[in-house]
């Protein structure tokens, strides 16, 4: 297929000349619309259209908003979505080599792919090769502007600035960035100077144990306690002398054995990477041999926190402090978690008073609250005056860090955001005695949640990562008072409370629950916090205050399932459940509900 495609760059180009895009990690391909006939083309002329028949359904669907413009072609790449920037290749890749009609259609209801559309080939049977690029791109968000939101194609945006999309896509661990020139036509190949890649690369660190004669590879290890473990295999990046080098040196000094030769740690290196797949680095590289390092320097826990790209203007300290004892996490853990769930927690931080628990010696020992920026903190760090002093906001990565590097456990947010007193979301918390009445809460939450449907509310449910559930329902800005809220949520929590009197209380007094569950509606209030989705929590096990589907609030669901050792592994394979969340908010119908505070 006569695609466009970039040059590999080691620099961005910068100047008035140049547009910036993130760089998604999928399937390129060009999408053929013509009416009633969708095709799917990968790079190397492969049909895919049969495995994507979600792409396929959403043409068809809002075809009638376009059809003037047919037929159409996109170029674009083909990803399903961690999040607005960052692509999952693991489960592209296995979407791909799906070949059965049925697992195919499974896959496509339980993770959609979208296709992010970054350029206009063709409209209305005339190719736009030779126009500019910025007139194509133009041209393109005209025309996805005319499909509904709720469609699999997506636009891809493009930067004048590339130091603000850059910021993006490190926080967001984007796969890089297309810088391409304003005025380029679009040519097959890459016989051109207008589009170049730019990846964004982690660099990771360990020793070389095997080379392999056959092959012309390196076997790189690291520590994890007193054993060796392989990380991956690399060949590449280096110039022909450093490679005949280190050649010789294992020939010289290596253990002959079937296919080359073995050395103990010795020799150290850095090498650059894109991620890890199927527990081996993505496309490595050698950056440079490390002379003057040490082998014990390099460990998992090392290549854990590299390969997250933490901010390299927040100085880590006391990373193998333990702070679960019972489950052996250390606070290097909580920094690898925070960091990788920022994407999907900092969105529900930003702009809003933090109250934070700190357990700078792990959550077995002393801890306190916090609300107010402590005086050494940084400056990149946010904050509101009031007249109670300075209160924390956490608006960025950095941010997120820093508070987590100095023991900051959970995350406690306000129901309105920094200088406003509306609530821009409503909350019920359900709390059962203790977690072995677990099953109360997903009572109580399958109770609410008809009432809500039939009011027109959109909801989402949360684990407290304690010992409850919370029913978020998020709502547009300014759209309701906090006593509007505190009728809303007092008539709902009455009602179940009425309906199974022995079950449910809104009693405040513990003493005098009974071993009900206490629905708490006052709790949302202003000022009053609740504890943030994803934010971890001090308990032994490391729980997590987990979004969830709602047809996972079955019986069985326990909150103990749910901890930092695996809800990352769950929100990539799963998708975040709350990723609407704010969406809905802007969307949400509040006419019944207002209508019945106001009664």
């Amino acid at each position: 297929m006569d695609i466009m495609k970039p040059k590999a760059s080691s620099e961005i180009p910068a100047g008035d000349m140049w547009l910036y895009e993130v760089k998604y990690d999928g399937f390129r391909c060009v999408l053929e619309w013509e009416k009633d006939v969708i095709r799917l083309k990968s790079r190397n002329d492969k049909d895919l259209t049969d495995n994507f028949p979600e792409i396929v359904d959403s043409c068809l669907e809002n075809q009638s908003l376009v059809h003037s413009l047919l037929p159409i072609k996109l170029d674009g790449e083909l990803v399903i979505l961690n999040n607005s920037y960052q692509a999952n290749f693991s489960l592209i890749q296995q979407r791909g080599r799906l070949k059965s009609k049925d697992s195919i259609k499974k896959a496509a209801a339980s993770r959609p792919a979208s296709f992010l559309a970054f350029d206009l080939i063709e409209q209305s049977a005339i190719s736009l090769k030779n126009e500019g690029f910025s007139k194509r791109k133009d041209l393109l968000e005209k025309l996805l502007n005319k499909l509904s939101q709720a469609n699999r194609l997506q636009f891809v945006p493009s930067y004048k600035n590339p130091n603000e999309l850059w910021k993006i896509i490190f926080d967001y661990k984007a796969e890089g960035m297309i810088a391409k020139r304003k005025k380029s036509n679009y040519s097959a190949g890459k016989k051109h100077h207008d589009w170049f890649k730019i990846k964004n690369w982690r660099t990771i660190f360990g020793f070389l144990t095997h080379y392999d004669t056959k092959n012309g590879y390196f076997i790189v290890q690291v520590y994890e306690n007193d054993s060796i473990k392989e990380i991956g295999k690399c060949k590449h990046g280096l110039d022909a002398e450093s490679v005949e080098t280190l050649k010789k040196l294992f020939a010289a000094k290596g253990k002959k054995e079937a296919g080359g030769y073995r050395l103990p740690p010795a020799i150290c290196a850095a090498i650059h990477t894109l991620d890890m797949y199927k527990n081996e680095p993505r496309e490595p590289e050698f950056a440079s041999l490390l002379p003057d390092a040490s082998p014990s320097d390099f460990t998992i826990q090392k290549l854990n926190l590299d390969m997250a790209l933490l901010p390299p203007n927040v100085e880590l300290t006391n990373t193998a402090k333990v702070f679960w004892p019972d489950k052996h996490l250390t606070k290097g853990d909580l920094l690898f978690y925070i960091r990788e769930i920022s994407p999907y927690m900092l969105p529900f931080l930003k702009k809003r008073a933090l109250t934070l628990i700190r357990c700078p010696d792990g959550v077995t020992e002393e801890h306190f609250f916090q609300k107010h920026l402590p005086d050494y903190a940084p400056a990149f760090i946010n904050n509101i005056r009031t007249d109670d002093g300075k209160l924390i906001i956490c608006n960025d990565l950095e941010s997120l860090v820093w508070f987590a590097n100095h023991g900051a456990v959970e995350f406690h947010i306000p129901f309105q955001t920094a200088g406003s007193s509306h609530p821009e979301e409503i909350v019920f918390d359900l709390d059962p005695p203790d977690r072995d009445r677990f099953s109360l809460a997903i009572q109580a939450a399958l109770l609410i949640k008809p009432l809500l449907d039939d009011l027109g509310l959109v909801s989402f449910a949360k684990t407290s990562g304690n010992k409850g559930l919370q029913i978020h329902i998020p709502i547009p800005k300014s759209s309701m008072t906090y006593d509007e809220t505190a009728t809303f949520t007092q008539a709902i929590a009455w009602t179940v409370e009425n309906a199974y009197p022995d079950l449910f209380t809104t009693e405040r007094l513990k003493k005098n629950r009974n071993e009900r569950l206490y629905i708490d509606y006052v709790q949302h209030g202003k000022d009053k916090t609740l504890i943030a989705p994803y934010s971890p929590r001090k308990t032994d096990e490391g729980t997590v205050a987990t979004p969830l589907f709602w047809e996972e609030v079955v019986e069985g669901l326990r909150p103990e399932q749910f901890t930092i050792k695996n809800v990352l592994e769950r929100v990539q394979k799963l998708g975040c459940p709350f990723r609407g969340y704010f969406d809905a908010g802007k969307k949400q119908q509040l006419d019944k509900v207002l209508k019945l505070v106001k009664m």
